[in-house]
């Protein structure tokens, strides 16, 4: 039996420790795992089934003999490092937003587009965190009525801003709750890092996602809306996001309104939703039962609950979408991509790079 040797780069942020625990759980048949990060975290010691990994310096040569390198440090790491790992000929699982636009890299959502897979030429997408979970809850919704509209509002982790984001908003929380005044606190991260001004997140709701486009959208809501398009391969359906930060640590939650191409069957869509893979319906007012981000966290499902026909336009739903961001939203998609290569036999060199060296 075919077993990989894996490359988990930025093996020591937020998701590349999750990557590494849903490959312990993965079904991939697995000989090695080399883990790799920046020369500051170079010599450190991560677990993996039991066994000490030291961290290694990610260089151009560090893929010699990678079967699949999963990235998650960023596009600029991503941008420089994996045409190296193409060219030494691993299959690349991109975690960032770096390759997620480019026509010759497939975007993908296991559950919805596995198919586009086929015609990878060495590097994978992975979605943004609130574009995945969303495809979740839709797809089994396009697939029976079409979809014309969607209209999602997002109210996003503080932990999709990384460990720095989550370090601030819990020593933001304690200061107040300290009795230090709300219009007191400082923020050197949020809403953006690499924007001019930051806001405090204890107890605000900050609606900036990213920094603001030349169309006043973030980059954020640009990539649910453009993301959607190239995932269901279908640029008439018109999309726009609102992305809000709120003082949640884990777990991304969204209501969505969609209008569908035909009348659809409310009862019907929430079967649908309860037989799709990777999905949960939970959606039973009459007992309080809906998704909360609470319950998410560390769950690779994606919930949706609060199922509803728009009281004035008859082809209009509403829904509420909770998922862990740091798993279905990044780590475990990346893993689940990797399963589905291996699932499908397309875990294979590339003999025509298509993507820059630098």
């Amino acid at each position: 039996m075919t077993q990989y040797n894996i490359a988990v780069v930025g093996v020591t942020g937020a998701v590349g420790t999750r990557m590494l625990e849903q490959l312990e759980e993965s079904t991939l048949p697995i000989e090695t795992v080399r883990a790799l990060a920046s020369k500051r975290s170079a010599g450190k010691i991560v677990e993996f089934k039991g066994q000490e990994l030291v961290v290694e310096e990610l260089t151009e040569d560090s893929f010699e003999n990678i079967d699949i390198a999963l990235f998650s440090a960023g596009g600029s790491v991503s941008e420089k490092y994996a045409p190296y790992a193409v060219k030494a000929g691993a299959v690349v699982v991109d975690n960032t937003s770096f390759f997620r636009q480019n026509p010759n890299v497939p975007l993908v959502v296991p559950e919805v587009n596995a198919h586009a897979l086929e015609k990878h030429n060495g590097i994978i997408a992975c979605p943004n965190c609130s574009t995945i979970q969303m495809m979740v809850a839709l797809e089994p919704i396009r697939q029976a009525y079409g979809l014309e509209r969607v209209i999602v509002s997002t109210y996003q982790a503080v932990s999709g801003a990384g460990q720095s984001a989550i370090n601030e908003t819990n020593r933001e929380l304690q200061e107040a709750l300290d009795g230090k005044a709300l219009t007191e606190l400082s923020a050197e991260i949020l809403p953006s890092a690499g924007d001019k001004k930051h806001y405090p997140i204890a107890y605000n709701a900050l609606a900036q996602i990213d920094v603001f486009t030349d169309n006043d959208y973030t980059y954020e809501e640009m990539k649910m809306t453009n993301e959607t398009k190239k995932i269901m391969e279908d640029d008439s359906i018109a999309v726009s996001a609102t992305c809000v930060r709120i003082p949640v640590l884990y777990g991304h939650s969204e209501s969505v309104y969609v209008e569908t191409k035909k009348v659809a069957d409310i009862a019907e869509v929430k079967r649908l939703i309860s037989e799709f893979p990777g999905a949960v319906l939970e959606d039973d007012v009459a007992h309080q039962i809906y998704p909360q981000a609470i319950n998410s966290v560390g769950r690779r499902e994606t919930f949706v609950g609060r199922i509803r026909r728009d009281l004035d336009a008859a082809n209009g739903i509403h829904l509420w979408v909770v998922s862990d961001n740091l798993l279905k939203g990044a780590a475990w998609n990346s893993v689940q991509i990797a399963e589905t290569l291996h699932e499908r036999g397309l875990v294979r060199p590339t003999h025509e790079l298509k993507f820059e060296l630098k």
